[in-house]
């Protein structure tokens, strides 16, 4: 069965990271997101995913040149101008020759759900196209998806506005026939959940299943540290790709360490943490150096990031190549962008550096 994966978003919630890495090749504990996607893909039997590529899509190309990932056939499609869901779902599919029925996943959704039970159930109910469910504390960011007895979709009420009817949201995973691509407008932007799925609930031939199995969306910077901290945590099953050298802890035999190391932390390739730092709850990628004293807190260090003497970083994540200047304070979701330089003693609390 072939896959698209949509991975054509600009990712603006993470900015300034994504102004120059897109947000599905940002790393989560030492591997890019897609990677994690695919690997889900692969465990479910997918022989061949589509890329639906849009801004930076050479990032993509680059990292991953040959035509496999993660054991599954890659094929790329380029968007030539911004299509919306629906868009970017037929433009792929067409390009790349789908021919049967197939799976439409969102490039920055982590899952363990079960791909072979939402396919079963598709075909067991004839349905031109079944979404996956999730429960939610609240839906009120999503499109809510109400259905009957059969899991027959009865309404599709994008981001509610009040009281909703259901906590169970769309999950950002769907199984379609070909048949739908000719609901899809060609050469303009077309929203799935805003006219493609309500035309098929009219139709009566759109069902929807529910799975409390994992799932997260990382389009937040908070849902974004989560998904570090959940493999970290072991709610997931992914594993870190370094040694385990104590419970919930996790460093390359290259990486240096001189300081202290708590629970829930991993210490990527070629990094340091000099004597006097201490790391717990955090990622420190390949190449970064924490000088003497430094203080790493639920936090997450891409590679090659410099945090200097007395530094503390909390609750927030640098990009690659940064430097943290001495005694420099990170706090409350700060966000510092590729290669950005923090100037010594600065103070930022819930900030993103730059801004541009």
């Amino acid at each position: 069965m072939d896959a698209v994966v949509l991975v054509g978003g600009e990712g603006t919630r993470l900015r300034p990271l994504t102004w120059e890495i897109p947000k599905q090749m940002l790393h989560l504990v030492g591997r890019p997101m897609i990677v994690h996607v695919f690997e889900w893909l692969a465990g479910h039997g997918i022989d061949r995913a589509v890329l639906s590529l849009g801004p930076r899509a050479d990032a993509f190309v680059q990292a991953f040149p040959s035509d496999r990932l993660a054991g599954v056939a890659l094929d790329y499609v380029v968007e030539p101008e911004p299509l919306d869901t629906a868009g970017a779902i037929r433009f792929a599919a067409e390009q790349a020759g789908v021919s049967d029925t197939f799976l439409v996943v969102n490039g920055d959704v982590l899952t363990e759900l079960d791909l072979s039970s939402l396919v079963e159930f598709h075909r067991s109910r004839s349905a031109q196209a079944s979404i996956a469910l999730t429960p939610v504390a609240d839906p009120s960011r999503f499109g809510v998806v109400p259905t009957d007895a059969q899991g027959r979709v009865t309404a599709f009420i994008e981001k509610p506005q009040g009281e909703a009817p259901t906590n169970l949201i769309n999950a950002g995973i769907y199984v379609l026939e070909t048949s739908v691509l000719d609901r899809i407008a060609n050469g303009r932007r077309v929203s799935i959940e805003r006219e493609t799925f309500p035309e098929l609930v009219a139709a009566g031939t759109l069902y929807a299943l529910a799975s409390d199995a994992y799932w997260l969306d990382t389009g937040t910077p908070q849902q974004f540290l989560q998904a570090q901290f959940d493999i970290l945590s072991g709610r997931r099953l992914s594993r870190p790709p370094a040694p385990e050298i104590r419970t919930g802890v996790w460093v390359d035999p290259s990486a240096e360490i001189a300081g202290k190391l708590g629970p829930h932390s991993f210490v990527g390739p070629r990094a340091s943490i000099a004597e006097g730092a201490v790391v717990s709850d955090s990622v420190v990628g390949t190449g970064s150096r924490i000088g003497p004293d430094g203080v790493i807190g639920r936090s997450v260090l891409m590679s090659e990031v410099e945090v200097r003497s007395g530094a503390i970083v909390e609750d927030s994540i640098v990009g690659p190549r940064a430097v943290i200047g001495d005694g420099v304070r990170l706090t409350g979701m700060t966000i510092i962008g590729v290669g950005a330089n923090v100037p010594a003693g600065s103070v930022l609390d819930g900030v993103r550096y730059p801004m541009s």
